[in-house]
């Protein structure tokens, strides 16, 4: 049926007719949804870190971000609290959440010139920022002290984002996992920009500060504000520990990630 302009205010009545009749379902149906995900939410810190659904992931933890004649220190990064600060706490963190039988998850960026994109070209062109890095198979990609274990996925990206044409959301639903710990360099870029995706995918995510880098600390806290704000928690590794010390046994799921295939 066709409805002319002028018999909008006819149109607006016969509308409204039509959703109160409704109204009962659709309250009913709304009351469901928000106390189904009301009992679903993950308020506190040691509901998000519980091993059943959380994974700890390192991003771009690599020898052109953290190490010296690397590709940040070429072009002038702060090392000094990455080298001496933040590497050392996510060393404790990723001892501790293998203790506990949280999923650990290592990101390990390849930057290729056939992986760069056009705008990536020329964002690098405009900041006078091509040196090459994290190459493929180089000392630049290689991981800067952390080591994956036996059973750890290596996602490997092409973006700042490892969720953008990785396979990392389908290890995430195969684990079951519903909150990422994210740690790694740069906090303002690749951190930022995975935490970012995954909230928009809908995992939980937090940020433990002291495990994550930047070229300067006003980029690093800039970030942790900007995060905090819009998208997850900032936390502290020792707040993230002292809960796992205090559930005490790994989870049941533990001895199962490493029969899984990545």
């Amino acid at each position: 049926m066709k409805i002319a302009l002028t018999n909008w205010s006819v149109f607006q009545k016969l509308s409204w007719r039509s959703v109160e009749a409704d109204l009962p379902a659709i309250a009913a149906a709304k009351e469901s949804v928000l106390s189904d995900d009301t009992a679903e939410l993950l308020l506190r810190l040691d509901q998000k870190v519980d091993p059943k659904h959380c994974a700890l992931v390192a991003i771009d933890v690599q020898n052109d971000f953290a190490a010296d004649g690397g590709f940040f220190d070429k072009v002038g990064a702060d090392l000094k609290p990455i080298q001496t600060e933040r590497v050392p706490a996510l060393l404790r963190l990723i001892t501790e959440a293998r203790r506990t039988g949280v999923l650990v998850i290592f990101i390990q960026a390849i930057y290729d010139p056939e992986y760069l994109s056009a705008p990536m070209r020329e964002r690098n062109a405009r900041l006078g920022m091509e040196i090459p890095r994290c190459l493929a198979g180089s000392w630049g990609a290689d991981f800067f002290e952390v080591r994956p274990e036996a059973g750890e996925p290596i996602v490997i990206k092409h973006r700042y984002s490892a969720m953008v044409n990785t396979g990392l959301n389908d290890i995430l639903e195969k684990r079951k996992i519903r909150s990422l710990l994210l740690t790694g360099i740069a906090t303002d870029t690749c951190v930022e920009s995975l935490g970012r995706d995954a909230y928009f995918i809908d995992y939980y995510v937090t940020v433990v500060a002291d495990c994550c880098g930047a070229a300067s600390e006003q980029d690093h806290l800039g970030a942790l504000k900007r995060f905090s704000r819009d998208y997850g928690q900032v936390v502290a590794s020792s707040d993230v520990i002292e809960i796992w010390n205090a559930t005490g046994a790994a989870s049941p799921q533990s001895a199962a990630f490493a029969s899984l295939s990545n």
